[in-house]
């Protein structure tokens, strides 16, 4: 057994992206810091790695380049309506106030600086399903994906002028903290080959949320969204487990709205799982059509992503069997459907423009053929009826509704490939709407009917809920100290991403308008590592 003793400035625990934008803003101070992380260094930048890369700016350079007006004051007011605070989320409000009038310089800019860019054109996500999200285009993504944001951040680390002053520790997992004389000094854990204790004027707690922890999930789990689902996938590591939550909330801080969740309606089991319960998040495809369990088509209302994410968990928990299908065909798969990440989605990542444009204009059929080849999620068929065998066969106890389903789908094409002055159908309503945005109309097909023999095979996709992010978490304030009951804060302690709701507790408040985890990632790391050089 091996014990290992540290003595540091700042103790920085957690090496995702909030702990590397505090640690990188700490060593532009001269600060001496310990970076630690109880996973392995391959894994250094968490769940950000793995990210898409969107993240929620405004009044930058591309929206005027897209003619998209906007202003400090509408993202205000759109940002109200989507949180729906209530009267104890001051401090998350205050947090919002903050972000919105200073992401441009704080975040956009500071990105920049770091050599950073972002795709041109600006994606519209969030609208919401009746004009209460994004007003405008705001969705901005980093060029080279999560993984190119983290690999960037990384190499400014390792070329910073004061990299001398810090220390990385991997695979030390904190289960407690120094408390004496009323404030945090450092902490105690486990390393693979013993303990370790390190002495700390300031500890900032970057360990993300609890949505790893499936148990956790479920415990928190608001009833707004149905039951706590038994399917349940998981998007998120397992190390992201909150026990540091519990470990602050027994020095006497406070954890605030943990059943605030950011999770997604369209998961399928990971093929090659990491983990257990292991999922992968789809961007499902728009024109398909939504089905419930049994095969019938949702509504009268019609499933559409891209519009309210809050809304589509709260129908599908509430489902029969709390899993839906989505019934497509092949070309609707190829150009629509898309998986959130920065591996599956390696023109991105990998700055490939010519190939992002290409792929945008034919399609991605190698998606489509990998997940008809490797995901036990998927059914293909010739017809409707061999379909729903199919979808038989996944899911052998709960029947298949071959007549319903057949009639829905043939009623939807028949008014699709009638007058074009008779689409009465709200899915085809805000499909409309939604090819008038460029950045959406190469990623939308025109309307297309679901059973076209040019197009076969059809696939019914089967989607479950998949656990993501933490919405709510450790309450601080403005200075990312960590606070008590009586928001007061504990001396020596700070938080900052998702271990902090990315604020406050919980900055997005019940509903986010997407592409504020990365963003508030970094603006809550460079708020702290400011707070402690003021200090």
């Amino acid at each position: 057994m091996t014990d290992l003793t540290y003595q540091t400035k700042v103790l920085v625990i957690g090496a995702g992206l909030a702990g590397i934008v505090t640690s990188l803003e700490l060593l532009d101070k001269g600060h001496q810091v310990l970076l630690l992380d109880a996973g392995a260094e391959a894994d250094w930048g968490g769940q950000a790695k793995e990210a898409f890369g969107g993240m929620l700016l405004n009044n930058t350079p591309e929206q005027k380049r897209n003619g998209i007006a906007d202003s400090s004051e509408l993202f205000w007011q759109d940002w109200q309506t989507a949180a729906a605070f209530k009267p104890q989320d001051h401090w998350a409000k205050r947090w919002a106030k903050a972000y919105v009038e200073h992401n441009r310089s704080e975040v956009y800019d500071w990105l920049k600086k770091q050599g950073i860019s972002f795709f041109p054109v600006v994606q519209w996500v969030e609208r919401g399903k009746y004009g209460d999200g994004n007003s405008v285009p705001r969705y901005h993504l980093a060029w080279g994906c999560g993984e190119g944001l983290i690999k960037r951040l990384l190499q400014r680390l390792a070329e910073h002028p004061n990299s001398q002053v810090l220390t990385t520790a991997f695979a030390h997992r904190v289960t407690e903290f120094h408390f004496t004389q009323g404030r945090v000094t450092g902490c105690f854990g486990s390393h693979p080959k013993g303990h370790f204790t390190v002495q700390a004027e300031h500890t900032v707690i970057c360990s993300g949320g609890i949505n790893g922890n499936l148990d956790k999930v479920r415990q928190h789990w608001d009833p707004i969204y149905g039951s706590a689902p038994k399917n349940l996938l998981s998007g998120a590591h397992p190390s992201a487990d909150g026990a540091l939550h519990d470990q602050v909330e027994q020095l006497g801080g406070e954890v605030r709205n943990l059943n605030y969740m950011w999770n997604y309606a369209a998961g399928i089991a990971h093929p090659q799982p990491k983990y257990p319960n292991q999922g992968l998040s789809l961007i499902p495809p728009r024109s398909a059509l939504w089905l419930d369990c049994y095969g019938r088509r949702l509504g009268p209302e019609p499933l559409i992503t891209g519009y309210d994410t809050h809304d589509l968990c709260k129908q599908v928990g509430k489902l029969p069997n709390q899993y839906t299908w989505q019934v497509m065909n092949k070309r609707i798969a190829d150009k629509e459907l898309a998986i959130s990440g920065s591996d599956t989605n390696p023109h991105f990542r990998d700055k490939k423009l010519l190939k992002v444009i290409w792929q945008a204009l034919r399609g991605n059929s190698a998606l489509t053929l990998e997940l008809i080849n490797q995901s036990v999620d998927v059914a293909v068929g010739q017809n409707l009826a061999e379909l729903a065998t199919q979808m038989q066969q996944l899911e052998p106890d709960v029947p298949i509704d071959l007549a319903g389903m057949t009639a829905d789908i043939t009623s939807y094409d028949a008014m699709i490939t009638g007058p074009k002055g008779l689409h009465n159908d709200d899915q085809v309503r805000r499909l409309k709407e939604i090819r008038q945005w460029r950045g959406d109309r190469l990623r939308t097909c025109k309307l297309q009917p679901i059973v076209d023999l040019k197009h076969l095979p059809l696939i019914a996709l089967r989607l479950r809920l998949i656990s993501r992010k933490s919405m709510g978490g450790l309450l601080t304030d403005l200075q990312g100290r960590v606070l008590n009951n009586q928001e007061e804060p504990l001396i020596g302690l700070y938080a900052a991403g998702e271990a902090a709701g990315f604020g406050g507790g919980g900055i997005a408040g019940i509903r986010s308008l997407e592409g504020t985890f990365l963003s508030n990632c970094i603006f809550n790391g460079r708020r702290v590592a400011q707070a402690i050089n003021a200090g």
